[in-house]
This record gives C-alpha cells, sequence and structure tokens, in this order.
C-alpha cells in the first residue's frame, strides 16, 4: 500500500512534487489530498472542508458564508450543478434555540460557494450558524451583529499576509482564541506565486496561479491550515485587499487581455472563498461605511482595483468614485472614533537623500495623499486611526497634511502591524534601516521588523488602545502568542504614546 510519504517521494521523482492537483500531476483526487496534507494542509470533513465563515455585520444583518468542496484541491468537484444548502442561525451553540433558517441553491458558476445575508436580526448579539448538505452538517460557527447607540467598548483584531509557504497560522490561532466583537483581514490573504522551495515548513501546491480553477485551488490550499478555518468559525470578518491576492504590485486599471481575464479570475475566486457582502463577484464593491454603535465608524478602503499606474503628481490610488465617497465622509463625519482600514501604508516613508522605500503605497500617489489629508485637516475631523498591513513590521506613525513640514499638525496615528508569516526584512536590515528610516521620518515613532503575528485592538470612548500580538515561531502551528508592546491614543488628542509598562520591549527603532 502507497503511503502519502511514498506518494510525495513518487510524485517527485516525476518532477511533480507540490504539483498535486490531478491533472498535472497524473494524481486521483485522493492521492492528491494525500500528497497536501504531507505538504501542511488538511481540511474539514466533506463536503464542508474549506469550514464556515461569517463577516460584514450590521445591526440586523450577517453573511454567513460556506463553500461545498468534497475535493478542495480538484479541478472540478464531484457535485451536482446545483446543490441545495441548508443554513441554520441559533442563539446558543448546540443549535436548539433557532432564530432564523432557510436554504440556498449553489451553483458550480460560483464554485458552489453559499453568501446568506441573514436579515432581522438583532443588534449587539452573538449567534451560532451552521449549514447542511448533502446528508451532511458542517462545523458550527460564531458570529455578532453590530450594536447601535451608546457602547462603551469595542475589541477587534486586525490580520495580514499569510503567505501559506512561510509559516503555519499560529497567529490566526491566536485570533480564534481571542475574545472580540470582529476581526480585519487588512490584505495578501492569498500569494498567486509559484512553489519557492528550499526549507520552508510548507509550500504551495503548483506554479502561479492564472485561472479561475488555479485561484480556487489556491484559496482550498490556504484554507487547508486549520487555525484560519478556527479564525473565521470563531469570529465575523471585515475584509479589504491587497495585491497578491491578484498578482504583485498590480494597477487595477491595467488593461492588457490577458490581465483582465487573471484578475476577474481572481476576483470571483475571493469573492467564493470569503464571506462578502457583494452584488458582483467580478467586480466586487468593498469600500464600505460601518458602524459599532456610538462607538467606532469604519471606512473601508479598496485600495487596488480603481487606481492607476503610480505617479507622483496626478495619479490616483482611491479612483474618481471612491476619491469623493471618502471626502464626503470626512465632511459628514460623526463624533467618533474614525477607523480607516487601509491595505497599504499611508504615511510617507522617505529615503535619506531623497525618494522613498516603496510608491506601491501612498508614496506613490502624492498628490491625491495631499488632497485627502488636507481635507481632514481642513474639515476638523478627530480621532482618525489608520489601521494597515503589507509591510510585514509594525510601525507606528504619527499622520500629518504635510509629512515634509514638521511644524504641520498631527492629525492622526497609523498603526502598521506584523504579517502573520509573510517574511519580515533580516536582522540586519533592521539594524540599520530601522535608525535610518526613523532619522528621514520625524513622524515615525516605532519600528520593529522580526517578528510575526497580529494586533488586538479595546477602544473605549476615552481611548484607542492596540496591543501588538506575537508568535514566539512561525515554523510552530502551536507557537505561544505574547504582548510585545501596547500603544495608546486619548481621545481628543493626536497622536499616540506607549504604554510605560512595555516602553522597554525590543524594536528596531523608537523616537526618543
Amino acid at each position: 500500500m502507497l503511503n502519502r510519504r511514498d506518494l510525495l517521494r513518487a510524485a517527485a521523482a516525476a518532477g511533480a512534487l507540490g504539483t498535486v492537483w490531478p491533472l498535472s500531476a497524473g494524481l486521483s483526487p485522493a492521492e492528491a489530498h494525500a500528497a497536501a496534507l504531507d505538504l501542511g494542509a488538511s481540511w474539514d470533513p466533506a463536503p464542508f472542508t474549506l469550514g464556515v465563515g461569517s463577516g460584514d455585520p450590521l445591526p440586523d444583518s450577517v453573511v454567513l458564508w460556506t463553500r461545498l468542496a468534497p475535493e478542495p484541491l480538484a479541478f472540478e468537484q464531484p457535485l451536482p450543478e446545483i446543490v441545495e444548502v441548508e443554513w441554520t442561525i441559533a442563539l446558543d451553540r448546540t443549535m436548539r434555540s433557532r432564530v432564523a433558517s432557510g436554504s440556498v441553491s449553489a451553483s458550480n458558476l460560483l464554485g458552489h460557494s453559499v453568501h446568506v445575508p441573514v436579515q432581522g436580526l438583532r443588534p449587539g448579539s452573538t449567534y451560532y450558524y451552521q449549514f447542511s448538505a448533502l446528508g451532511k452538517r458542517s462545523r458550527v460557527g460564531r458570529t455578532r451583529t453590530a450594536p447601535v447607540g451608546p457602547v462603551s467598548r469595542v475589541r477587534f483584531a486586525t490580520a495580514n499576509c499569510q503567505a501559506f509557504h512561510d509559516g503555519f497560522y499560529a497567529a490566526h490561532r491566536g485570533i480564534a482564541a481571542e475574545n472580540l466583537d470582529f476581526v480585519v483581514h487588512l490584505g495578501d490573504y492569498i500569494y498567486e506565486h509559484g512553489q519557492v522551495g528550499g526549507a520552508h515548513v510548507r509550500d504551495h501546491e503548483g506554479p502561479a496561479v492564472l485561472s479561475l480553477a488555479d485561484y480556487r485551488r489556491r484559496h482550498a490550499l490556504y484554507k487547508g491550515d486549520p487555525s484560519l478555518r478556527d479564525a473565521h468559525a470563531a469570529h465575523p470578518f471585515y475584509l479589504t485587499w491587497d495585491d497578491h491576492e491578484v498578482v504583485n504590485d498590480y494597477s487595477g486599471t491595467e488593461g492588457a487581455a490577458p490581465f483582465v481575464k487573471r484578475r476577474a479570475a481572481a476576483y470571483q475566486a475571493w469573492y467564493e472563498h470569503l464571506p462578502i457582502r457583494s452584488g458582483s463577484a467580478l467586480e466586487p464593491q468593498i469600500h464600505r461605511r460601518r458602524q459599532w454603535g456610538s462607538l467606532v465608524d469604519l471606512t473601508v478602503l479598496d485600495l487596488r482595483q480603481y487606481r492607476s499606474a503610480q505617479n507622483l503628481a496626478g495619479g490616483t490610488i482611491l479612483g474618481a468614485e471612491q476619491k469623493k465617497w471618502l471626502l464626503d465622509g470626512i465632511s459628514g463625519a460623526r463624533e467618533a472614533w474614525q477607523v480607516w482600514i487601509n491595505s497599504i501604508m499611508l504615511s510617507q516613508l522617505a529615503r535619506t537623500g531623497g525618494g522613498y522605500y516603496f510608491t506601491d503605497q501612498w508614496d506613490g500617489f502624492l498628490a491625491e495623499r495631499r488632497e485627502v489629508l488636507g481635507h481632514v485637516a481642513t474639515e476638523g475631523m478627530k480621532d482618525l486611526v489608520v489601521l494597515t498591513g503589507d509591510w510585514h513590521s509594525a510601525f507606528v506613525d504619527d499622520i500629518r497634511p504635510d509629512f515634509d513640514d514638521v511644524s504641520s499638525p498631527v492629525i492622526g496615528t497609523e498603526f502598521t502591524a506584523h504579517s502573520v508569516t509573510s517574511g519580515a526584512y533580516s536582522p540586519e536590515w533592521n539594524a540599520v534601516n530601522g535608525p535610518v528610516m526613523g532619522a528621514a521620518n520625524p513622524h515615525l515613532k516605532y519600528f520593529e521588523g522580526n517578528r510575526y503575528g497580529y494586533d488586538v485592538y479595546e477602544v473605549t470612548s476615552r481611548r484607542f488602545t492596540t496591543h501588538m500580538r506575537v508568535i514566539g515561531d512561525r515554523r510552530d502551528a502551536s507557537s505561544p502568542v505574547s504582548t510585545l508592546t501596547t500603544f495608546h491614543v486619548d481621545r481628543g488628542k493626536a497622536g499616540s504614546y506607549e504604554d510605560p509598562a512595555t516602553a522597554g520591549s525590543p524594536a528596531q527603532y523608537r523616537r526618543p
């Protein structure tokens, strides 16, 4: 009998190591599944192999998600064209106190994915949900609706940049165990490139993804980490994307036919695998505003779909329609914490001697950044906190309408979070460049680039607190979580400060 190790060796001898889907490697679905297990993947029982999730909570509604994939890495699923899926939502984990139920048709046109926008729920309430299809039941998920009116506290987390080949998702294991109202994913949910080889603890399942079938398979591989599935089952998610959901550093308006086709496939697969409230799988509208009672206004930005090519003087990162929407929201902002969900760094990151470290972020769209931040200053919008991913490192920045003018007023704070797994910079690079970045960017208050994890935020009417959670080792799926340091922003006082109890924690740069 051929065991999984023998199968993997046989695939390697045939030049197909990791290329485990049936048609290209000549493996049956069962063999492909077994080979994937040796790559570090596992799944829930069929047909709900990819788990369950919920997202975009409103006061009376939440989106419930699953996708039927009995053979998660197969090109085609062994399913009828249409499968009826029943769903139930209840007040208890045993699913006895039911409050709503129904059925939905899962079609092969959308990969047998299910998106149920449940209506008529109570604000600020915890619910449990479950799916059933083909005589099987899914695991039970937990979700929560947004509150209305006065709210004393909200607690949520962000995650970003979770390259499968760079390590296990111990950070998501930590998120699943946290007591949270919701989670925000800041982008780079998957990576599109091929195998990397070397000494990684696991790898991608094959070459770079291009087609809808490819992207479906890649999402299914990422859902093969049980900690990611646990995080989705534990909390509702708000989501945005960055570039690797399609291809590295792409601009949304690139018009060549092969790219347009690839982008459409990537967008559809992203929609199929996540709890998105959107009318179109091919062009999801993901920028939105959401309120968490009287306490927090979330502004979720889409910094990929509508952007032009980088142009310091006249390019757009937002697109005309989204920019008008953002400017109107700034003008009409209420008295609450204004929290922007921002996939790539807003603050300037200039190099000594001129230029910028990366112009794929807001530094590549200087005129539009000045316009947006100038509008924040002119309108007098208060209590702005920007939450950002992408850099695989932690930054804390003061936001100014003019970063080149040290007398320009501080109008907000940006927290850029560590990655879940995606490779950070070397200790040598960080040791040299941390102080250099600090010297060239007087608004930079903190930088740490050698760790992995997620951020947890505790928000009250008086204070916005950021706890930087870090894991010990991304090569260990059960790595413990600790708090590296904590920063606070006081209501009505722009700018952050480090908690004295954690101010002695390691960092490559900390402004004196």
